[in-house]
């Protein structure tokens, strides 16, 4: 089992969740068929944006961010390729440093009920 963490820009969270829908890897209704615990996170990184319109200041952190979003799924070992593929394609922009993709392996995997 592997788990792909994604941290795709703003503007293209939604066209990958419709990706992955499309892709018929993905049943994001249900808990079945394909990836599985797919979860989306908004968050900001330290990052000076090659589009000024995705930067602004964060009163928090007291610097300039990018706002984006950290998505993260569970998926087949055999899977993880085709994933990675669907996710980089949709979440392209064209920008340097639009998004970064890790896949990491998983150990064990407990449902808590």
């Amino acid at each position: 089992m592997k788990e792909i963490r994604a941290f795709i820009r703003q503007h293209r969270i939604a066209d990958v969740l419709q990706a992955l829908r499309e892709s018929g890897l993905c049943d994001l209704g249900t808990a079945g068929a394909g990836c599985h615990n797919i979860t989306v996170s908004q968050v900001q990184r330290p990052l000076a944006s090659g589009d000024p319109t995705q930067q602004h200041y964060s009163m928090e952190l007291a610097e300039a961010v990018v706002a984006e979003y950290r998505m993260e799924l569970v998926c087949a070992d055999d899977q993880v390729d085709a994933l990675v593929d669907v996710i980089a394609r949709a979440a392209h922009t064209g920008q340097p440093e639009a998004g970064w993709i890790f896949v990491s392996d998983i150990g064990r995997a407990v449902e808590i009920r």
